[in-house]
């Protein structure tokens, strides 16, 4: 392990992730131990991974599919600088999607 990140919650607790390299070409500075403070607070950091992911629901609940149920997966990093953001599973980005349909209950009154 490189290092790790530490990011604090809005009630003040700590959450130490595995550090990502960022290639903005800034420099954090950490502990001697290798720990770096993050520059945001861990519901500050996954703000945009929340956002991401209600968008994709609204995409996949709206129009003619109508799925009764959505499940949407995929991998976060986190970075001290950046905060989250969708980790690659290959090449490009990693999203699993699965939209299920419950069978429709017999009607009221239907013959069998």
């Amino acid at each position: 392990m490189d290092g790790l990140v530490e990011f604090r919650t809005g009630d003040g607790a700590v959450v130490a992730v595995e550090a990502v390299e960022e290639r903005s070409g800034s420099r954090l500075v950490s502990r001697g131990d290798g720990t770096v403070q993050a520059a945001r607070t861990f519901e500050g950091a996954l703000d945009g991974v929340r956002a991401a992911a209600e968008s994709a629901l609204r995409v996949f609940r709206d129009g003619s599919l109508r799925p009764d149920g959505v499940e949407i997966e995929f991998g976060v990093k986190l970075a001290a600088e950046t905060g989250a953001f969708i980790a690659k599973g290959t090449a490009e980005g990693h999203l699993v999607v699965k939209l299920t349909w419950s069978p429709s209950a017999p009607e009221a009154g239907a013959a069998s």
